[in-house]
């Protein structure tokens, strides 16, 4: 498997969860910024839209979507007990998860990472996006992970909670996350991945 991916992205969601399937992958960079390869391949002949993640399967065929693309991996190494069982109610709580981290907490980033968003908007979007992490900090009140126990959904938390650091999003006084993202980096998938994309000091 290929995973397209650029560093500290939303890719590296899928990356850390390729790392905790212990599955053989390949990590392709791509530019977000030039859209290229590092041998020059314009990455729109990989996904014509243009963003990671794309994870590419040994059989050629390609999946686009963090959130679809955990999931996939999750459900090859079922032992590892990455994501609840299909037509569970806790598979079903792990979408409710990705859902809300894709749209409200990723999505809601957008417009801090956009260079043209009007600056007197950005307070706004800031103001929005503190009362969503607010919200998730309760919830992992008691509890290490969104679901209790380690799964995909943590990831793609991780990744997005990561950004605030670089948007102006303080999220200090908000102990649970605080402590889930300490707790994610110790997890040895997490450091494998960071280390990967450059992004450990």
């Amino acid at each position: 498997m290929k995973l397209y991916y650029s560093p500290g992205a939303c890719s590296l969601s899928p990356h850390i969860v390729l790392h905790e399937t212990g599955l053989p992958f390949t990590a392709v960079l791509a530019s977000t910024k030039t859209k290229k390869l590092q041998d020059g391949t314009d990455f729109h002949t990989i996904n014509e839209l243009g963003y990671v993640p794309v994870l590419e399967l040994d059989n050629g065929e390609r999946l686009r979507e963090g959130p679809a693309i955990v999931q996939y991996l999750a459900d090859q190494v079922p032992g590892k007990n990455l994501a609840p069982a299909n037509g569970s109610m806790e598979r079903y709580r792990l979408q409710e998860w990705l859902t809300f981290i894709g749209t409200e907490l990723h999505k809601g980033h957008s417009p801090l990472f956009a260079p043209g968003t009007p600056e007197d908007y950005k307070p706004q979007v800031r103001e929005r996006l503190q009362a969503r992490f607010a919200w998730v900090d309760k919830q992992l009140a008691g509890k290490d992970y969104l679901l209790g126990q380690f799964s995909v959904a943590d990831a793609y938390l991780y990744t997005v909670s990561r950004w605030g650091q670089y948007v102006g999003v303080d999220l200090s006084g908000y102990a649970n996350i605080v402590a889930f993202q300490q707790r994610m980096e110790q997890r040895p998938a997490v450091q494998a991945a960071l280390r990967a994309e450059g992004l450990l000091a």
